[in-house]
């Protein structure tokens, strides 16, 4: 099952390709960012990475047991460019967290971990019918990775944060009020990494291009507590045993090796 995965030692990462062989795969991510390997590559920015979430609507937050997630209702492709040979959809975006600001970050760059990492996931709409089909094709996916630093609060993830009380066990969800602009989580500074990768939960397809925005975007810790305080397990049921207690914290798979793979930077 799908569902029959987690971050304790019983279930966590370690275990994963037990049940998804594509967890052992060679391709798999996340990665530590070794800037001084990174290949400047100026072809990312003969064509620039672009982006446009004008006219995107985030529809939907869910408490998935594993952490939080937006969904997103989009039209038209809205990410383009730089190691994209083809058009991509937002689709939905996520976050990954520890239990204190410690750790946290699912990448790592020069061994140095960040509170949190946001991802915002996009499938190429341009080949493939749906995400679906798209999510198991080597080129099916690109994600954009935003690191997460402790600093003044994120007035437009504070929408979030605010909500966390409501979506404090699995499976709760909330229609969005208002808009949201996923933009404002992609920082100032569009310096980034990419590499070819996998996702970093099961069933770890390697299928994602991944563009690691070398600056991080502030949030305050008030708002990662609100993310801390979540539950991996749904109303009414007892809580898990287990070093969490049933929080969900932790909620990162570590590091795999870059192998063969070549790691470029756009500047």
């Amino acid at each position: 099952m799908l569902s029959d995965w987690g971050y304790e030692p019983h279930n966590g990462p370690a275990t994963w390709s037990d049940k998804f062989p594509d967890a052992a795969g060679s391709r798999q991510s996340p990665i530590n960012i070794n800037p001084s390997v990174a290949v400047v590559d100026p072809t990312l920015n003969d064509n620039s990475l672009k982006w446009d979430y004008d006219s995107v609507e985030c529809t939907t937050l869910l408490n998935t047991g594993h952490g939080w997630k937006v969904q997103v209702n989009s039209e038209s492709p809205n990410l383009d460019g730089g190691p994209l040979s083809n058009k991509y959809q937002l689709i939905q975006f996520h976050c990954h967290w520890g239990k204190t600001s410690e750790t946290g970050s699912e990448h790592t760059v020069a061994e140095e971990k960040f509170p949190a990492e946001i991802h915002l996931v996009h499938w190429n709409s341009e080949k493939y019918e749906n995400f679906e089909e798209a999510a198991s094709q080597e080129d099916g996916l690109a994600v954009l990775g935003i690191f997460l630093q402790v600093g003044d609060e994120h007035p437009e993830l504070k929408k979030l944060s605010d909500l966390m009380p409501s979506l404090k066990y699995k499976d709760n969800k909330l229609s969005l009020p208002g808009s949201f602009d996923p933009a404002t989580l992609i920082p100032a500074n569009k310096a980034y990494w990419t590499y070819p990768g996998s996702l970093t939960t099961p069933p770890c397809y390697e299928s994602v291009t991944w563009i690691v925005f070398k600056n991080s975007v502030q949030v305050s810790e008030d708002q990662l507590e609100a993310f801390r305080k979540l539950q991996s397990y749904c109303e009414g049921q007892e809580a898990p045993e287990g070093e969490l207690n049933g929080c969900i914290v932790e909620n990162y798979r570590p590091p795999l090796p870059l192998g063969d793979r070549e790691l470029r930077t756009s500047t």
